[in-house]
């Protein structure tokens, strides 16, 4: 197991080298001048040319890399252009918010979504089945920005139920949890669909199993068979993919976070690229790259725990 999980973060750690080559070369590609953006048009050569040197790029690019990969290796993501804060420590400011919502997002898509899977296993080939079929197409077919938008102008402005932008005030509990409600509901409504087609999809090929013939001759229940023995193999099988489905919400609440004016990771990119503020943009990016390929470590860290056939082969 331990071997196992070397291999995988050293797997992790050459994803990340790579896109963080990536990353630089694609910032370095983009048209304009940095030190323009930074210092504004009214700046002078020899203002820019301090510049340049302060930021090490005056410098042949690929010792800019070898500079960027060993400041990466240390921690540090380089300076904010603007505030010339450190990078990194304005990622942990807001990191938490994106974690929160990514989280309560996560909690009740895969409830609800294993629950809609099951009631489809038990309505088998009837109306029942067919509905939730339908309806799970709906909730992953409607893009999170257009549920953001329309439950923004349902709950908050119509109705006004539910507050329609930010993250609540620091210690009020209350007001956090109702400034969650509508950016989860947008980030975690395309993934119940997801995992409710998943879940019925993987506990009816768990139906067809042996054991489960050998139970129903023994005279157990459906329903048992379907909640105790035809789920834990389902969720089992699809552990993995539901995890990884974790590191995805983080990356995709960048729409919720903009339209709701929420704090967190992906605000904060969409933020620095209108800005075009290259060292935040790397640096978010990065950060959420390794959220992402730490979520598959521990995917497959899980599964191998959990399912003792997946145990064996390592």
């Amino acid at each position: 197991m331990i071997a196992f999980l070397v291999r995988r973060t050293a797997l992790a750690a050459v994803i990340l080298l790579i896109v963080a080559i990536l990353l630089f070369s694609m910032m370095h590609m983009i048209p304009g001048d940095p030190t323009v953006v930074a210092l504004g048009p009214r700046s002078t050569p020899e203002m820019r040319d301090a510049f340049r040197q302060m930021m090490g790029l005056d410098k042949p690019i690929l010792e800019q890399l070898a500079m960027f990969l060993t400041r990466l290796a240390h921690g540090d993501l380089g300076l904010d252009v603007w505030s010339r804060r450190p990078v990194f420590t304005m990622i942990l400011e807001v990191l938490p918010y994106t974690v929160t919502l990514a989280l309560a997002s996560f909690i009740w898509a895969v409830a609800l979504g294993i629950l809609l899977g099951c009631v489809a296993v038990v309505h088998h080939g009837k109306w029942g089945d067919w509905l939730i079929g339908l309806i799970s197409i709906a909730f992953v077919a409607v893009p999170s920005f257009v549920v953001a938008l329309y439950s923004l102008l349902i709950f908050a402005v119509w109705l006004n139920w539910l507050p329609a932008i930010g993250a609540g005030e620091p210690g009020d509990f209350a007001a956090q949890f109702r400034s969650l409600i509508l950016p989860s509901f947008a980030v975690g409504l395309g993934w119940v669909g997801y995992v409710s087609r998943l879940v019925r999809a993987a506990m009816i090929e768990a139906m067809g199993e042996d054991y489960i013939r050998t139970l129903r001759s023994y005279g157990v229940s459906e329903s048992r068979i379907i909640y105790r023995y035809a789920l834990k193999q389902a969720l089992l099988a699809i552990l993995a993919v539901i995890a990884i489905g974790f590191g995805g919400l983080l990356t995709g609440s960048v729409f919720a976070e903009i339209v709701f004016t929420r704090p967190g990771l992906g605000k904060m990119t969409y933020d620095a690229v209108m800005s075009r503020n290259y060292p935040l943009v790397m640096g978010t990016v990065l950060v959420t790259s390794g959220l992402y390929v730490t979520c598959m470590i521990l995917a497959d860290a899980i599964t191998a725990w959990l399912d003792p056939r997946v145990r064996s082969t390592l």
